[in-house]
């Protein structure tokens, strides 16, 4: 079914620091336009500068995604984004009064209890999905960071992480649909090792970061009490009484989730790739993730994106069709000569896909036109219109004892002519639910995986025979 595109009831505001910079921020999501798409936006510099949520705009991917554009910088990107897309929010802007989003609890928990406690409300634009059409691999062996994307019918994602950690292990996390993010993948935290504490506070990063918002993992125990002191000072925490007893979290800190560290990944490639600027549907297989390996396989599926734009779509007519000519005389009550559909290849809950062969024998040849036979768009119409005639009649029992009426037309192009000899094959898709025997539906029709016509059609289907 087509799913319209959605955007907050009302602007949200979230507080609270940086975890790399350590500053105090004020970030507040509006509510954005149709086809706006997420754009951030900083309100302290002067001419409050943009910054479109776009992949080709990545500057850095040190421990966090970084965008520029427009002489501006939005650090640490991902949990927000991730949020916004787990709760299937197209459309946003992102103000923000200083360069970094807050880290809040160091996942993407509450931005998204912010979004549903506000709302979302439904927009007259379609939701436009990147269907992945083809396997996509993609590794870095220097790094031994590897993806792959298969078609699917859902936003689906497998993670592997391997860290040669004792404490951390091998560790997967699935997600099966988007569904599943706000409840099994927005609480789960950001983590960091011990070990690697050291470095990032030397190198002016996690200024921000304390055991509210970070999990620390412990993976060697021979860590005395000095060495704590010692880099809770460096990080501007002496308050902190820094303990730890055994391999485990840092203080003792109960993970929500055996498996917290994987799901934080998977939550990362969820705000990451948001960045190609469409919802997904493909199942994505990840093993050790990263911030860099996530932005590479964006621009990778950007790339696909752009390839399945230019592509011809593909229908496999060799396939047994679903309903032959025979089958469809059972359920249409046209005939010679105005039974305009051969046969249906598929039909599922929202979508239909039908075949009409243009010979030279079809009546309408002897006048139109003589030495340049050329078939009429308005039968091009009719024979979609019939295709979703047999979509509406397969949904009621005795389809023979209903009739299917044309209401409504609209958005009808015809981009080039239909030939004896061309195959037409119509796909439609419900626009709405169905109500009332009221039928919406969107479709368009293809020669050679090319798209000679596209029309949307409203009908009505009646019982009219006993």
């Amino acid at each position: 079914m087509i799913e319209k595109q959605c955007t907050l009831k009302e602007p949200v505001i979230f507080k609270g620091i940086g975890l790399h910079s350590g500053e105090l921020v004020t970030m507040e999501i509006l509510p954005a336009e149709e086809n706006h798409g997420y754009v951030f936006q900083r309100i302290d510099l002067p001419g409050s500068p943009k910054i479109k949520a776009d992949i080709e705009l990545v500057v850095a991917t040190d421990r966090g995604t970084t965008l520029e554009s427009n002489g501006a910088r939005i650090y640490t990107t991902e949990h927000i984004l991730a949020a916004l897309c787990g709760c299937q929010i197209d459309n946003a802007l992102i103000t923000l009064n200083a360069a970094e989003i807050p880290i809040m609890d160091g996942s993407s928990k509450l931005f998204v209890e912010g979004f549903l406690a506000i709302g979302k409300v439904e927009q007259e634009a379609d939701r436009e999905y990147f269907e992945l059409n083809e396997n996509i691999p993609w590794e870095d062996l220097e790094k031994g960071v590897e993806f792959l994307a298969i078609p699917d019918k859902n936003y689906r994602l497998t993670v592997m992480v391997d860290y040669n950690s004792p404490v951390l292990g091998t560790q997967h996390a699935s997600m099966y649909h988007i569904g599943e993010f706000n409840g099994m993948i927005a609480p789960c935290r950001t983590f960091v090792f011990l070990r690697e504490l050291e470095y990032l506070a030397s190198n002016n990063l996690i200024k921000g970061g304390d055991l509210d918002n970070a999990i620390v993992l412990v993976d060697k125990l021979d860590v005395d009490q000095s060495e704590l002191d010692r880099l809770a000072k460096l990080l501007g925490k002496e308050e902190l009484k820094i303990s730890i007893q055994g391999l485990g979290v840092l203080n003792s800190i109960k993970l929500q989730y055996e498996n917290e560290p994987a799901r934080h990944k998977l939550l990362d490639i969820v705000g990451d790739l948001a960045l190609i600027g469409k919802p997904i549907k493909a199942h994505i297989l990840a093993a050790r993730p990263g911030h860099a390996g996530n932005v590479q396989f964006a621009k990778v599926i950007k790339a696909q994106i752009k390839k399945q734009q230019t592509q011809n779509r593909y229908f496999d007519l060799s396939l047994p069709p679903l309903y032959d000519i025979t089958m469809i005389e059972k359920m249409l009550p046209h005939r010679f000569p105005f039974l305009m559909i051969d046969k249906i290849m598929s039909i599922n809950e929202s979508t239909i896909i039908g075949v009409k062969n243009i010979t030279m024998n079809e009546p309408i040849f002897t006048g139109h036109f003589p030495g340049n036979p050329v078939f009429p768009g308005v039968l091009q119409i009719e024979a979609m219109a019939q295709t979703g005639g047999i979509f509406a009649l397969n949904q009621v029992e005795d389809p023979h004892l209903y009739t299917t009426y044309f209401m409504k037309i609209d958005k009808v192009k015809f981009k080039q002519k239909v030939v004896p000899g061309d195959t037409l094959v119509f796909e439609l898709s419900l626009l709405s639910p169905i109500r009332r025997g009221l039928v919406e539906m969107g479709g368009k029709a293809f020669v050679n995986g090319i798209v000679v016509m596209e029309a949307e059609m409203l009908a009505l289907v009646t019982k009219d025979k006993q």
